[in-house]
């Protein structure tokens, strides 16, 4: 009992930033390890599914616990506005990630296969391990169905399905965290390891935080964008401080889970900017 006490302060102090866990900071950029040859001249750096209503669908349904979770309808939509696209591609030019591709609800594995090869930043080795087993992945298991907004560090693309600038912000500083990592593949890797994926999370949710706070300070209309960081991905860090503490704990693994996304939304709303419109 001592134990499950003590992990559920924790995981209520570190899901939702009241330890500062989260905070505006952004990645210090010292390097920028994807080669520049990942997308062809010709090649568009964003490229969109064609609608197909009955798959979209289904997506759509599969998608309703992750509506619940983020308590925010538009999360695995199938269906990605221009102004999502627009704010991730602001974030991509501002942070020189041109060779990022970016599939918005697309499924197109021949491609991602072709990317895995020529993803020259992340050594061999781990391209062709886990690498392999990650694009095999997306390929069995397509996203276009199933959902699951991520960004594949072997392929270098982004894979978005949710209609949410921050969630396609959150993914989009993955890139930008990769990206400047020394051994990319080995940071890659380490995310599989129990507790890790808390650091990489961390990374990507800090920064996005900064950006939108820096996007706030200089147009007042972005004060909206800059809330919505709070309102969603402090919930969101909740649900992988919740799996980490369910593995050291599984007895508690379903408490821990939801107490650490509740907690998550009460503080990300209690720390979100008091000037910005309350959706």
């Amino acid at each position: 009992q001592s134990i499950f006490r003590w992990l559920f302060f924790v995981g209520m102090c570190s899901s939702v930033g009241g330890c500062h866990v989260l905070e505006p900071k952004p990645i210090n950029r010292v390097r920028n390890n994807l080669p520049k040859n990942l997308i062809a001249d010709h090649e568009p750096q964003f490229e969109r599914g064609q609608k197909r209503p009955i798959v979209d669908g289904f997506g759509w349904l599969w998608g309703i616990p992750s509506k619940i979770t983020l308590w925010d309808r538009r999360m695995e939509n199938h269906s990605i506005s221009n102004e999502t696209e627009m704010v991730m591609a602001q974030y991509l030019q501002a942070n020189d990630l041109s060779d990022v591709k970016v599939r918005l609800n697309q499924y197109r594995p021949g491609d991602d296969w072709r990317r895995l090869v020529k993803n020259k930043s992340v050594a061999w080795p781990w391209r062709y391990t886990f690498g392999t087993v990650a694009t095999l992945g997306e390929t069995i298991v397509p996203g276009r169905l199933f959902g699951g907004d991520h960004f594949n560090p072997y392929t270098a693309t982004i894979h978005l399905y949710s209609d949410v600038p921050v969630i396609a912000l959150h993914e989009a500083a993955h890139a930008k965290d990769f990206s400047n990592r020394k051994y990319p593949g080995t940071y890659a890797a380490a995310y599989a390891l129990p507790l890790v994926p808390l650091w990489h999370e961390r990374e990507a949710t800090n920064d996005v935080l900064a950006y939108t706070q820096s996007l706030a300070a200089s147009n007042p209309e972005d004060t909206a964008l800059n809330q919505e960081a709070y309102h969603i991905l402090f919930p969101a860090y909740g649900t992988y401080f919740g799996n980490a503490a369910g593995y050291a704990v599984p007895a508690y693994s379903f408490p821990l889970y939801v107490g650490s996304v509740l907690a998550g939304h009460a503080n990300g709303r209690m720390r979100a900017p008091d000037e910005a419109v309350r959706r």
